[in-house]
């Protein structure tokens, strides 16, 4: 998959793609019903989305909501054999660009789509004046096919990136999983913390969380993808994802242990999928309770993970 981060200047090759248009986080079954009907064989199949998402660009103070970086969505959307993502600057260019003047200047010239897949919710152009059904009139008129795909529905319930938002909340990351078609995941670099696991006999793998919606604070079992380095590969493990209130420490962050891994993880990026639930983040009398608390969680996450 090519990531093209403008509009302007694409290579011919880049040029005439069906595309499906939209912010696509978490690459929910919703975004994949809108991709796959974007697959018109012998046209490239293309993506259309924003960086930042337009909601970080117009209110930058507010809580952190995004389900995946834009790393992290890359990744999933070339699992889906996408060949061209284009993830255009939102910016105050982008931000003023009135419906029509978008569509013919990002779309028709300078993308040069030949096709454009919109879920049935979408709106774009200054103010989120354009709909979907606007941008199939203007379609019309510029010279390329479009399609409004139909909302989906899992257990009756619509699927979308604020109810998987909801589910991640509540700490039930199986019915995320559910309506995304995959594990909910969080990946980032591993970076150097304090220390403290490896004296408790439980090294863990530490990463950032910064900018991301945060599932309910707690323990998880997980599943670890190393994504880089000799040590690359699949693993099993056990998460605390929060403020380690027993040290006193108010960031919150992910530190992951792996079960039957040894070894350096320093700067290499995992992928950490949320499999279940285990318990909220506790305070204990000493470390001999917090040890014997990790001890039981982890003999939980195995026996959670094996039956998978």
């Amino acid at each position: 998959m090519r990531i093209h981060p403008h509009w302007q200047g694409l290579d011919p090759q880049a040029r005439g793609a069906s595309v499906a248009m939209g912010n696509f986080d978490g690459v929910h079954l919703g975004h994949r019903a809108v991709i796959d009907l974007a697959r018109r064989p012998p046209a490239s199949l293309g993506i259309v989305t924003f960086e930042p998402h337009p909601r970080e660009y117009f209110a930058p103070a507010a809580p952190p909501f995004r389900l995946m970086n834009a790393e992290a969505r890359a990744s999933r959307l070339a699992k889906l054999d996408v060949d061209h993502l284009f993830q255009l600057p939102f910016d105050a260019t982008m931000a003023a660009f009135p419906p029509r003047d978008f569509a013919r200047q990002v779309l028709a010239d300078g993308l040069g789509v030949t096709h454009v897949v919109v879920g049935a919710d979408f709106c774009f152009g200054r103010g989120r004046a354009g709909t979907a059904a606007d941008l199939k009139r203007l379609g019309d008129d510029l010279g390329f096919q479009v399609t409004v795909a139909d909302l989906v529905h899992a257990s009756g319930t619509s699927i979308s990136s604020s109810a998987i938002r909801h589910a991640l909340t509540e700490g039930r990351p199986r019915d995320a999983a559910a309506m995304l078609g995959h594990w909910h995941r969080i990946e980032g670099e591993v970076m150097h913390g304090e220390k403290r696991g490896r004296t408790l006999g439980y090294p863990t793998a530490n990463m950032s969380v910064a900018g991301l919606h945060l599932p309910r604070l707690g323990v998880y079992a997980v599943r670890a993808d190393v994504l880089t380095g000799p040590q690359a590969g699949s693993y099993m493990g056990a998460a605390s994802l929060g403020v380690r209130p027993m040290f006193g420490i108010n960031q919150p962050n992910l530190e992951t242990f792996l079960f039957d891994f040894a070894g350096d993880l320093y700067g290499q990026h995992l992928s950490i999928a949320f499999v279940d639930f285990l318990r909220p983040e506790m305070t204990f009398d000493g470390l001999p309770a917090l040890i014997a608390q990790m001890d039981a969680d982890c003999d939980r996450a195995r026996g959670i993970l094996a039956a998978i």
